[in-house]
């Protein structure tokens, strides 16, 4: 073999290895995260469930005692019974499954993404490792996963019609939204990307100053079947009601620690900060009016600062700025051909599941972190002893409450059923306010769930309408004195 194609092998395999290890090693992280104990995917779980048992989507809501009733979309269908199924054929381990490999797929997405805007291969790498590591408070079993895959996707077909006039990879958008719009509402973020395209593409008939190599007619064409294309769901034109119910409220935000703005106080904050800089940066050099990453970059700034749960949109448009404007060595080429992209793929899936089984990452281990941080043992303790509903929970509990026992609870994650002001009663309700006992939702419950530490639990211990009926190191049930004979002396029942 020539000295020449040895040394060319030999760095084929090493970058095969190296991008082993990109994908690989956010999965792997899903082991250190919380990730059953995210509150929000239990009620995507009782929403697939639901489904299947009446064959059909919900058109009220079936769950609380306040949405009873009235109407609610299932906007995250498609994603409820994708994770449905994974839980009842894997247990615990399908959410952990379906996080690991969303996170797989997205580093990958990402990596392509920077690949094709950066010839070299050490710098597209070490932007998509930075750019997975930015985003680690995210990897959680939630429908986001496929809007951040989803807007990756199509921000590479974008910047590369860009790139070369080339249209063909545009006529996959339309299927793309067609899909995401029944996965996750904020398909709509991946709709304002392809506007701004489309407003830097018409400018350039008329300003010189802009560069496009784009057909304005043809991108025109494919925007207007984007947006037909989502509404291919089964509620239609109405998913756009939903996404509005979600945006327009704002009073939930400064309460929800996934709606607040980025905190800065881990490392992850701050890289998001620096990429937004470097892009900025980017931007600000270039010798021609950048008009589509420059708008871009501001709406997403503005979309990833103001909440901690969006700070992917940043992430990714940065990325993709960085890697189309910094200078790389042209020696260092990505030079994986395709025929190893399968060995990739099966070398990243035995890597993660090793790693997975050496951590003892089994349905054992998660059931065990899920009743640190869930009211698992208070959930069984209502099962048993028949309590029936409604049950006052706590907001970030309502989501599993609904999943187990199955009761209709006051309140849980959805904001967009319950609206500011009922959150706000119950988050100060939960906090001892002075009002606590007029919270008309707390007088007329039959059963009380929420952390044992609460300053409600600890007024409700004082109080002579409520009795202590169980207790353990993670949650505490009182019921109202007029039940207390029923489920007397079962405190001694909990660990």
């Amino acid at each position: 073999m020539p000295a020449g194609e040895h040394t060319a092998r030999k760095q084929q395999w090493a970058q095969m290895i190296a991008l082993t290890a990109l994908y690989a090693a956010p999965a792997l992280v899903c082991a250190h995260l919380a990730v059953v104990a995210d509150p929000d995917v239990w009620w995507h779980l009782r929403t697939g469930q639901w489904i299947l048992e009446h064959g059909n989507l919900p058109k009220t809501e079936p769950f609380s005692v306040f949405g009873a009733g009235k109407p609610w979309a299932a906007y995250s269908w498609l994603f409820e019974l994708l994770v449905l199924q994974l839980f009842k054929g894997l247990g615990l381990t399908g959410l952990v499954a379906y996080t690991a490999g969303m996170v797989v797929a997205i580093t990958a997405a990402l990596h392509r993404l920077t690949r094709r805007l950066q010839q070299d291969f050490t710098v597209a790498l070490l932007l998509t490792f930075a750019g997975s590591f930015c985003l680690i408070s995210l990897w959680t079993p939630r429908s986001w996963l496929f809007s951040i895959l989803f807007f990756v996707l199509e921000l590479d077909v974008l910047m590369q019609a860009r790139k070369t006039g080339k249209m063909r990879e545009l006529y996959w958008l339309p299927l793309l939204f067609a899909l995401w719009a029944n996965l996750h509402v904020q398909f709509v973020i991946g709709l304002l990307a392809l506007a701004v395209l489309v407003g830097e593409t018409l400018l350039a008939g008329w300003w010189s100053a802009i560069e496009t190599r784009i057909n304005p007619v043809r991108l025109c064409a494919v925007s207007a079947a984007c947006l037909l294309a989502t509404l291919v769901n089964p509620y239609g034109w109405k998913i756009y009601a939903v996404v509005y119910d979600l945006a327009s409220q704002h009073g939930v935000m400064s309460q929800v620690s996934e709606l607040k703005a980025i905190p800065f106080r881990g490392m992850q904050d701050y890289g998001v900060l620096l990429f937004a800089l470097a892009a900025a940066a980017v931007i600000g050099r270039s010798r021609r009016l950048e008009v589509f990453e420059l708008l871009l970059l501001a709406f997403a700034v503005l979309v990833s600062f103001r909440s901690l749960r969006d700070e992917w949109v940043v992430v990714v448009v940065a990325s993709a700025i960085v890697a189309r404007g910094v200078q790389g060595d042209a020696r260092n080429l990505f030079v994986v051909r395709a025929w190893a992209a399968p060995l990739v793929v099966a070398a990243t899936c035995v890597v993660v599941f090793l790693g997975f089984r050496l951590q003892g990452v089994d349905n054992a281990f998660l059931s065990t972190e899920l009743g640190k941080s869930l009211p698992v043992g208070a959930a069984d303790f209502i099962k048993q002893k028949g309590l029936r509903g409604p049950v006052y929970d706590d907001y970030s509990w309502g989501g599993y409450l609904i999943w187990n026992p199955g009761l209709s609870v006051v309140i849980d994650g959805r904001q967009n059923v319950y609206g500011d002001e009922r959150i706000n009663r119950n988050i100060a309700t939960w906090g001892g306010a002075r009002s606590w006992a007029s919270d008309p939702d707390l007088k007329t419950a039959s059963v009380v769930v929420g952390p044992v530490n609460a300053p409600l639990i600890q007024l409700l211990r004082m109080s002579p309408a409520f009795d202590l009926a169980y207790e353990d190191k993670v949650a505490a049930v009182f019921v109202p004195r007029a039940h207390g004979e029923t489920v007397a002396g079962t405190q001694a029942d909990a660990p």
